[in-house]
């Protein structure tokens, strides 16, 4: 026989610790982009200015 009251405990548990997960794989997505982007500031990899197209003469 399943006991519903260790259903919804679980289930509410599982919920709380996806919401965790969640939250910090977003975090540590958010500092690998600016340690990225900070390595990266001073070679010129990332531009900082599109080019202009130049317009042709008619």
């Amino acid at each position: 026989m399943k006991n519903p009251f260790m259903s919804m405990w679980l289930s509410a548990a599982n919920k709380a610790a996806g919401m965790g997960r969640a939250y910090w794989s977003a975090e540590a997505r958010r500092q690998q982009t600016a340690f990225v982007k900070g390595l990266t500031k001073g070679f010129g990899a990332t531009p900082t200015k599109r080019a202009t197209r130049t317009r042709r003469r008619k």
